[in-house]
């Protein structure tokens, strides 16, 4: 119990990110280059972590038949996800411009937004809470990427969603909630997987992996693209070798 206990708060830690995030993002007005700068090197954070603690992790765990599945498979569980509920009006969820529609515009797009949002943030704390299992020592790159992708994350919906006329109250009961599912996605991770083998492990891994990558390719690469262009590389470059040298600290 207090394993999981220690899962879920580790996962609530990540996942409140998007909620310091969206504070900001509705309280101050950030310019949109500094926010996408982040997110990029967000991207190179979360790309490290996928790496060497997912992938790596899976791959030797039980070898690469489970790492190619299960990252081909989330990564085409997600890709369809997110483009069902792109239809819904959650396209432009990470984006903090004008680019988001109002409730008038696109009638249930807050709720597609906020499915969007658990759609990015699950993998990610269920790998939180799977790093625990077996007395394993928690991935920091993976728990510092998560945290920093989150943040401007957070910052930028939540700046779309007021330049989209939706509520401040709207805005943090979201991204509150949000922190909260993490927070039991990380304890379920960690409860409900303890019994399974290595090789169910290993998928479920490199399902996440998968899933996180096509998360970083389909939405947060082109956001920090459409801002910054080519600083967009290097800056991610930058964060992954910060996750790296965090990895082997």
């Amino acid at each position: 119990m207090a394993g999981a206990l220690v899962a879920g708060g580790w996962g609530l830690f990540a996942g409140a990110a998007l909620l310091v995030g969206a504070a900001v993002g509705t309280l101050v007005r950030v310019p949109p280059r500094l926010i996408v700068l982040v997110m990029a090197f967000g991207s190179g954070v979360l790309m490290a972590a996928v790496s060497f603690e997912l992938i790596a992790e899976a791959y030797e765990r039980s070898g690469m038949v489970p790492v190619v599945t299960g990252a081909v498979g989330g990564a085409v569980v997600y890709s369809g996800a997110n483009a069902l509920l792109a239809r819904r009006g959650a396209r432009h969820r990470k984006r903090s411009g004008e680019q988001q529609p109002s409730e008038e515009e696109a009638p249930g797009s807050g709720n597609a937004m906020a499915l969007g949002a658990l759609l990015d943030g699950v993998p990610e704390s269920v790998v939180i809470g799977t790093s625990l299992l077996g007395g394993g020592h928690l991935g920091v790159a993976t728990v510092g990427a998560v945290f920093i992708s989150n943040l401007p994350e957070g910052l930028a919906s939540a700046a779309g969603m007021r330049a989209a006329g939706r509520g401040r109250g709207y805005v943090f009961a979201l991204w509150g909630g949000i922190a909260v599912v993490s927070g039991l996605a990380a304890l379920a991770g960690y409860a409900l997987l303890g019994g399974v083998s290595a090789a169910v492990m290993a998928t479920i891994t490199a399902v996440a992996g998968g899933a996180i990558l096509a998360m970083i390719a389909d939405t947060m690469i082109p956001e920090a693209y459409g801002r910054v262009h080519l600083l967009t590389g290097p800056v991610t470059v930058i964060g992954f070798l910060s996750a790296f040298a965090l990895a082997h600290l």
